[in-house]
């Protein structure tokens, strides 16, 4: 596959994503990729599938049922414990580094 199809079919898993968001009234985030990536293969492998409105709405509806947990405080901050990298060493403890990136943002890479 080329790179231009990877992207349309990124796009179609996106699309059919926000479409089962519009139908069950959440966010198109708090849906799975995966979980929807894996509903289309199936849906669209079926050899003896109509075409018609009612598939459609199910596959919607099966994709809108998975959804991702809400996951607070993931912030990291941009050091590493290990050489030789663009971002500088992390030489203070974990917490304190993702309030200080929280209060300042992130450090400049270095070169």
């Amino acid at each position: 596959m080329t790179p231009f199809q990877f992207l349309l079919a990124y796009n179609l898993i996106r699309l059919v994503i926000a479409q089962s968001a519009l139908v069950a009234d959440v966010l198109p985030r708090a849906l799975s990729f995966k979980h929807t990536l894996q509903l289309w293969l199936a849906w669209s492998g079926m050899s003896a599938r109509e075409d018609d409105e009612d598939n459609l709405k199910k596959l919607l509806a099966l994709v809108a049922e998975q959804s991702v947990g809400n996951r607070p405080g993931r912030i990291e901050p941009r050091a590493i414990k290990r050489r030789p990298k663009p971002y500088p060493l992390l030489t203070k403890t974990r917490d304190l580094a993702r309030e200080q990136v929280m209060k300042y943002g992130h450090p400049k890479k270095l070169k």
